[in-house]
């Protein structure tokens, strides 16, 4: 370390105890979020300028199709500029995550550098994130939600004051340099009609449904993309697809937030400009297959972007999803059913209602949008859709898009915090390897010896392979183990027993646990595979368990 930043460390300043260094650093990491937020939307909109100005609409569809298919670097440390060119050239995803991931990186660098324990560690990362999802927004009370909603941090009045302050330092660095408008504002006119409140839930159920379609479709794509193991083939295949789609439907490029607000001030029908379904613009069937084309591809369209090898994110096709169902659906009501809706209400109310079904976080999704709209006159639509659309995804979905791939690994930490511990736990590093093993043709004199020289009360029974017969216990000889008449006629074979249960090195510590309570023993043998590893002992878990919740739980 530099003597300067060793001295700066050294300082009085810094001799804090760690809550008070903790409010201090929260404000740093929401500064520094809030910066790289502006940098990567700042970048984005350079890029996209330079790229396309100029352009005219009808001739510039042909020049998409070689857009974007550059791209394949996923470091932290580079996500910023990564993102910064997988949108700026077209990529139909969101600079939401590589902004979310750079503000928990720097949270978590910040903690490291000052020292500080696994808990406030973690909610540094925390810090960062909610910074993060602030200053790109401008809502300071959806960064807090989201952190408590996705990453799973307790709620307690310890982590609750560094995230306020990091994200009103976000929201206000971010109104300070980027105005009014971070990525864009719309204000409600108008009180509620409760008569709209049927219409609502209706949009929360097919937001839900739409959600469940484009989590599976992102995660089923995605693994296609995986499969190609050429990663020139892998781009090469993403760009073809990505431009093919944004030649046909021009709102697939980039992050989609002009489509959105194009659909907010009632100018739905210039989503025709520039494709070559421009001439039917004028009738309600072109323009609602179109609005469903753009429901139904915007997967293809995203999953093709990250899984060719672009850095992006879900959270900006979602609220282009959301606000696209929203405006259909408004659409097709007023058609068929003569009800008067107002479309840009359910613009915003479908964001919010795909919010809750694609990333199961209701509470972000209302406090977002309730912010972006600068009042609270949307919260009664907003609860009931996102709430709707929320129970509907979850009767056949039970983790959201972020979560579903740690849940099927057992790496999900969730608010349990007995789950959050064992989660964190690496079990296989408690493996006691010390025990002596025997053979089943060795002698009760053999096994004597090994009693002699052994420290524990349990031998492993292993064959010439190293497979796990059974075991001996001390408690099984003791009577007979000092009758030396017995120790030639009396084989490890017929003293051994076979275990309760066993585990594999390759299970979790679920699995684990539960063997464990199904067999109702103390210890247990690890196989690798077959083969004999050495024991677990449930004391040993349960000591570990103890050190990390005090690493959780300390206040």
């Amino acid at each position: 370390m530099p003597v300067f930043a060793r001295k700066i460390l050294n300082s009085p300043v810094f001799r804090l105890d760690q809550v008070r260094l903790v409010y201090l650093l929260s404000l740093l990491v929401g500064l520094l979020s809030a910066l790289a937020a502006a940098l990567l939307k700042n970048a984005i909109h350079y890029i996209h300028s330079l790229l396309t100005g100029g352009i005219s609409a009808g001739s510039g569809t042909y020049l998409y199709l070689r857009r974007k298919s550059r791209l394949r670097t996923h470091n932290t440390w580079t996500s910023l500029v990564a993102s910064s060119l997988t949108i700026g050239f077209g990529g139909s995803v969101g600079a939401e995550a590589p902004i979310v991931l750079t503000g928990s990186s720097i949270g978590s660098a910040v903690g490291r550098r000052f020292r500080l324990n696994y808990r406030n560690i973690t909610l540094l990362v925390g810090c960062g994130a909610a910074g993060a999802v602030a200053g790109i927004f401008k809502a300071p009370i959806a960064g807090i939600v989201f952190v408590l909603e996705i990453l799973m941090l307790d709620l307690t009045i310890s982590s609750i004051v560094p995230l306020l302050i990091s994200s009103v330092t976000a929201a206000t660095v971010a109104f300070f340099l980027m105005g009014d408008k971070v990525l864009f504002s719309f204000n409600i006119s108008g009180g509620f009609i409760i008569q709209n409140i049927p219409w609502y839930l209706v949009l929360g159920i097919i937001s839900g449904l739409v959600s469940l379609y484009f989590s599976r479709m992102t995660l089923f794509l995605e693994s296609r993309y995986e499969r190609i193991s050429n990663q020139y083939v892998r781009l090469l295949a993403g760009g073809i697809v990505l431009g093919g789609l944004i030649y046909l439907f021009p709102p697939f490029y980039g992050e989609g937030y002009d489509t959105i607000m194009a659909l907010l001030d009632g100018r739905g029908s210039e989503l025709f400009n520039g494709t070559i379904f421009g001439d039917l613009s004028g009738s309600f069937l072109p323009m609602t297959l179109f609005l469903a084309a753009l429901v139904l591809l915007k997967v293809i369209a995203s999953s093709s972007t990250n899984g060719a090898g672009g850095v992006g994110g879900i959270f900006a096709p979602t609220l282009f999803l959301g606000g696209v169902n929203g405006y259909l659906v408004a659409s097709v009501l007023k058609k068929f059913f003569s009800v008067d809706l107002p479309d840009n209400r359910f613009v915003l109310v479908g964001m919010a209602g795909m919010m809750a079904g694609v990333m199961h976080a209701p509470l972000t999704a209302i406090f977002l949008i309730a912010e972006i709209t600068g009042g609270y006159n949307l919260l009664i639509p907003l609860i009931i859709t996102s709430t709707a659309a929320y129970i509907t995804v979850r009767g056949f979905e039970k983790h959201s898009i972020y979560h579903v791939e740690l849940a099927r690994r057992g790496e999900l930490i969730t608010h349990d915090k007995d789950k959050a511990v064992l989660t964190r736990m690496d079990w296989r590093k408690e493996i006691e390897t010390d025990l002596v093993t025997v053979k089943p043709a060795d002698k009760l004199g053999d096994l004597v010896k090994a009693i002699s020289r052994s420290k524990r009360n349990i031998f492993p029974v292993v064959d010439e392979y190293n497979i796990l017969e059974g075991v001996v216990c001390l408690d099984d000889v003791r009577e007979i183990m000092f009758r030396q008449e017995l120790y030639e006629s009396i084989t490890v074979k017929e003293l051994m027993t076979i275990p309760p249960s066993y585990v594999d090195r390759q299970e979790s510590i679920d699995a684990v646990m539960e063997a464990f309570s199904k067999s109702e023993a103390w210890n247990l043998p690890v196989l690798d595979r077959g083969y004999y590893a050495g024991f677990i002992s449930k004391s040993r878990i349960f000591s570990t368990y103890r050190e990390l919740l005090m690493e959780v739980s300390e206040e």
